[in-house]
């Protein structure tokens, strides 16, 4: 089995989990599965290249709401929901809150697992785009909070000279300054710099 590829099952009724779980793990996923929203929350931790399959109508907290809060914990998890009870303002709510997909039972095998893999390849491309973040951040904080200070100025695309009367610093110092920015930031060009400083959460 591939243990690098994880499905959440969050559904109260144990014949869908144990039909999803066959379904899944016949197709070389790990499949965890939950009879309710508060029993998953409790034991999730991030997994990277994983997504989730929700019931709506569940005991409890129902399956909007396990959306939201894992929304709110910035949790970064595609979702899938699968229920019989689906309607199309609710299904629009859910797709718009970022859900993957909304499916109404009864569903083909084949739907459902092409749903699963797009939640799959959209886990891959937030997960990469959260460690090239994490990198950008760290490349950030690493600058002095002079070479910060050149490093916004110049992505606004000011000149030399401008940051220099800005700053009360000698044209010959601010371009010292940009070359250990570009160092330390790994920025070829200040596009790349640009990138990197919103990557990591900055804007001039």
């Amino acid at each position: 089995m591939n243990s690098n590829l994880t499905v959440f099952v969050v559904d109260d009724d144990p014949a869908v989990r144990e039909s999803l779980t066959l379904l899944l793990e016949q197709e070389d996923l790990n499949v965890e599965s939950f009879d309710s929203a508060e029993a998953f929350l409790a034991t999730y931790r991030p997994v990277p290249r994983s997504c989730a399959i929700l019931d709506i109508r569940m005991p409890g907290m129902d399956g909007i709401q396990l959306q939201a809060e894992l929304s709110r914990r910035g949790l970064l998890l595609p979702i899938i929901f699968l229920t019989s009870y689906g309607d199309i303002p609710l299904s629009v709510r859910a797709i718009k809150a970022g859900a993957v997909d909304f499916l109404t039972k009864p569903i083909t095998c084949a739907l459902l697992l092409e749903s699963v893999r797009a939640a799959l390849r959209d886990s891959e491309r937030l997960n990469s785009q959260a460690e090239a973040n994490h990198t950008a951040a760290a490349r950030v904080a690493s600058l002095t909070e002079r070479e910060n200070e050149v490093m916004l100025l110049a992505i606004e695309g000011l000149p030399n000279k401008e940051i220099a009367r800005r700053l009360c610093i000698s044209h010959r110092t601010v371009e010292i300054h940009k070359a250990r920015i570009m160092h330390k930031t790994g920025a070829d060009t200040l596009l790349d710099l640009a990138r990197i400083a919103e990557a990591s959460g900055l804007r001039p």
